[in-house]
């Protein structure tokens, strides 16, 4: 055990839940642990992994400081969405004008709000960095959490945050189970130039269970480029990523029935295996988990980070609210926290795995089923902009 006063809280994870976690907790004693230190890297080409965040966490970064920090250029408002069904003629439409919004979502890169988060994490009062290593043990006394790094470094801390990820060590150490369940699915992104404009429309492509569940979506970026997130079986995904560039965009174009005319690649192809996940519990005692740490769910609806930024608002809106010389590490101050998230995550993780088991599914009768579903709710604008409401945060 160390001598010195332990933080208030440590994160463990960098990425974008750990790091919008330290900022929303500005002002408290926190350490942030992060294996890798972001930094501006004033890369010109877009970053082939992007996120589609709700106006709900956007205004959250506005909060923090970081939304300002991403240039105008580097986001994309989605204005509509299209989605089809597997039998080339189901449609359901969502439009953010009719719902009284501004936009349903904001395209970003990765690597630019990695960035703007990072940059304002710089000289804030009360945080205190430990970049270039790992935590490689991790033991839970009544009154603290000790963390020893890879590098030998050790710290204490009243409550320890894992947002470490999938493979979290924070929730394993603590003793939290999880329910885990491969998709037999990787997603392939890559970014394209397109000879039509996108028009601030989404895309979205089921492909139905003869082709295992596929889904394809193509996301608006700025100026005439278009983010595509294809996920489809390993065997499908290893074929695609082994194409040749051309080739690549060549197959998304028609995949994607040309609606953005052709297509030509801006960024390498990358692949990603997909996993269902979903930790027993998000608070135990000391301990308390956000984003893929707590839940990883099929991309299909673009709401995974969505949940994890929620997470860290949360989160901090617990810690912030309580009692004035409250232990952060109180479980029961914790379980606040975890009631707070358990129907958002329990009803997005329900549906989209739904959606995923429905559009996989062989069969003629429930092709003609998952496809009339899509047509009866484009035609109940009640129940849209419900979905509509729900999604946008």
């Amino acid at each position: 055990m160390n001598s010195e006063a332990p933080f208030e809280v440590a994160i463990v994870g960098g990425a974008l839940v750990g790091a919008a976690a330290a900022r929303a907790l500005a002002g408290a004693r926190i350490a942030l642990i992060s294996r890798e230190r972001r930094s501006a890297s004033h890369a010109p080409g877009f970053d082939s992994r992007v996120y589609a965040l709700s106006p709900g966490n956007a205004a959250f970064l506005a909060q923090l400081g970081a939304w300002n920090a991403i240039p105008a250029e580097r986001k994309a408002p989605v204005h509509a969405m299209r989605v089809y069904g597997d039998d080339g003629e189901s449609l359901i439409e969502f439009d953010a004008y009719r719902t009284g919004c501004a936009e349903l979502a904001w395209i970003v890169e990765d690597r630019q709000l990695q960035e703007a988060l990072w940059r304002g994490l710089e000289g804030q009062a009360g945080l205190a960095l430990f970049t270039g290593s790992s935590v490689q043990d991790l033991h839970i006394a009544a009154d603290r959490a000790s963390l020893r790094l890879e590098d030998g470094r050790k710290l204490d801390a009243m409550l320890v945050v894992g947002a470490d990820g999938a493979q979290s060590l924070v929730r394993r150490r603590a003793g939290i189970p999880s329910a885990e369940q491969p998709y037999g699915q990787t997603a392939v992104v890559a970014n394209f130039a397109c000879t039509r404009p996108h028009r601030n429309v989404a895309y979205q492509w089921f492909q139905g269970g003869s082709k295992g569940g596929a889904v394809l979506a193509l996301l608006p970026l700025p100026g005439d480029h278009a983010s595509m997130v294809w996920s489809t079986t390993a065997a499908q995904a290893a074929r695609l990523l082994a194409l040749d560039a051309a080739a690549l965009a060549r197959e998304v174009a028609a995949a994607a029935h040309h609606v953005l005319g052709e297509l030509s690649p801006v960024t390498p192809p990358r692949g990603f295996p997909l996993q269902r996940l979903a930790a027993g519990r998000l608070a135990a005692p000391r301990i308390a988990l956000a984003g893929d740490a707590a839940h990883v769910i099929h991309p299909l609806a673009g709401q995974g980070a969505n949940l994890g930024l929620q997470d860290a608002r949360a989160l901090a809106g617990v810690l912030a609210g309580r009692e004035p010389g409250r232990d952060p590490g109180e479980l029961r101050l914790l379980r606040r926290y975890e009631r707070s998230r358990a129907e958002a995550i329990l009803a997005m993780g329900a549906t989209v795995h739904g959606l995923y088991r429905l559009f996989d599914a062989r069969g003629t009768g429930l092709a003609r089923l998952r496809n009339a579903g899509l047509n009866l709710a484009d035609r109940l604008p009640v129940l849209k902009n419900l979905l509509m409401r729900h999604a946008m945060g």
